[in-house]
Protein backbone atom coordinates (compact mmCIF):
# COMPACT_ATOMS: atom_id res chain seq x y z
CA UNK A 1 0.00 0.00 0.00
CA UNK A 2 1.56 3.34 -0.96
CA UNK A 3 1.56 6.01 1.72
CA UNK A 4 0.88 9.69 1.10
CA UNK A 5 3.49 12.26 2.11
CA UNK A 6 2.15 15.36 3.85
CA UNK A 7 4.96 17.83 4.54
CA UNK A 8 4.50 20.55 7.12
CA UNK A 9 5.10 24.17 6.19
CA UNK A 10 8.32 24.02 8.20
CA UNK A 11 9.50 20.84 6.44
CA UNK A 12 8.94 22.50 3.05
CA UNK A 13 10.93 25.53 4.21
CA UNK A 14 13.69 23.27 5.59
CA UNK A 15 13.94 21.47 2.25
CA UNK A 16 14.21 24.74 0.32
CA UNK A 17 16.70 26.29 2.77
CA UNK A 18 18.93 23.20 2.65
CA UNK A 19 19.07 23.11 -1.16
CA UNK A 20 19.45 26.90 -1.43
CA UNK A 21 22.31 26.85 1.07
CA UNK A 22 24.27 24.30 -0.96
CA UNK A 23 23.50 26.06 -4.23
CA UNK A 24 24.01 29.68 -3.19
CA UNK A 25 26.11 29.85 -0.04
CA UNK A 26 28.43 26.99 -1.00
CA UNK A 27 28.32 27.83 -4.71
CA UNK A 28 27.71 24.20 -5.67
CA UNK A 29 24.65 23.98 -7.93
CA UNK A 30 25.44 20.47 -9.18
CA UNK A 31 25.78 19.18 -5.63
CA UNK A 32 22.53 20.93 -4.71
CA UNK A 33 20.80 19.13 -7.60
CA UNK A 34 22.17 15.78 -6.39
CA UNK A 35 20.99 16.45 -2.83
CA UNK A 36 17.59 17.52 -4.16
CA UNK A 37 17.29 14.22 -6.05
CA UNK A 38 18.52 12.29 -3.02
CA UNK A 39 15.92 13.83 -0.75
CA UNK A 40 13.21 13.03 -3.28
CA UNK A 41 14.42 9.40 -3.25
CA UNK A 42 14.08 9.41 0.55
CA UNK A 43 10.49 10.56 0.22
CA UNK A 44 9.83 7.82 -2.35
CA UNK A 45 11.24 5.33 0.17
CA UNK A 46 8.92 6.74 2.84
CA UNK A 47 5.94 6.33 0.50
CA UNK A 48 6.66 2.59 0.41
CA UNK A 49 8.35 1.74 3.72
CA UNK A 50 7.83 4.41 6.40
CA UNK A 51 7.56 1.88 9.22
CA UNK A 52 11.06 0.45 8.66
CA UNK A 53 12.65 3.27 10.64
CA UNK A 54 12.26 2.71 14.39
CA UNK A 55 10.21 4.94 16.67
CA UNK A 56 12.46 7.42 18.49
CA UNK A 57 11.86 8.27 22.13
CA UNK A 58 14.37 11.07 22.58
CA UNK A 59 13.02 14.06 24.50
CA UNK A 60 13.82 16.53 21.71
CA UNK A 61 11.70 14.57 19.22
CA UNK A 62 8.66 14.02 21.44
CA UNK A 63 7.31 17.43 20.43
CA UNK A 64 6.33 15.79 17.12
CA UNK A 65 4.36 12.96 18.71
CA UNK A 66 4.82 9.65 20.45
CA UNK A 67 5.44 7.66 17.27
CA UNK A 68 8.07 9.97 15.79
CA UNK A 69 10.60 8.45 13.41
CA UNK A 70 13.59 9.68 11.51
CA UNK A 71 15.06 8.90 8.09
CA UNK A 72 18.66 9.94 7.55
CA UNK A 73 20.02 11.44 4.35
CA UNK A 74 23.69 12.41 4.30
CA UNK A 75 24.03 14.51 7.48
CA UNK A 76 20.37 15.46 7.49
CA UNK A 77 17.41 13.88 9.26
CA UNK A 78 13.82 13.79 8.04
CA UNK A 79 11.60 13.83 11.13
CA UNK A 80 8.19 12.26 10.53
CA UNK A 81 5.24 10.40 11.98
CA UNK A 82 2.89 7.88 10.41
CA UNK A 83 -0.86 7.93 10.92
CA UNK A 84 -2.86 5.44 8.88
CA UNK A 85 -1.67 5.76 5.29
CA UNK A 86 -0.21 9.26 5.72
CA UNK A 87 3.41 10.13 6.45
CA UNK A 88 3.58 13.54 8.09
CA UNK A 89 7.01 15.10 7.64
CA UNK A 90 7.67 17.63 10.37
CA UNK A 91 11.24 18.83 9.82
CA UNK A 92 14.36 18.28 7.72
CA UNK A 93 17.30 19.28 9.88
CA UNK A 94 20.97 18.62 10.37
CA UNK A 95 21.20 15.41 12.37
CA UNK A 96 23.56 17.12 14.82
CA UNK A 97 20.80 19.63 15.71
CA UNK A 98 18.25 17.07 16.81
CA UNK A 99 19.09 17.41 20.49
CA UNK A 100 18.52 21.17 20.18
CA UNK A 101 15.01 20.98 18.68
Amino acid sequence: MPYKIKPSVKAKADFKEYIDYIKTECGMPMTAAKHYDGLLECFEFLKKNPLLNPIRNTPSLRQFGMNVRRKNFKKMAIIYTVNGDIVYTHRIVAASMITGL
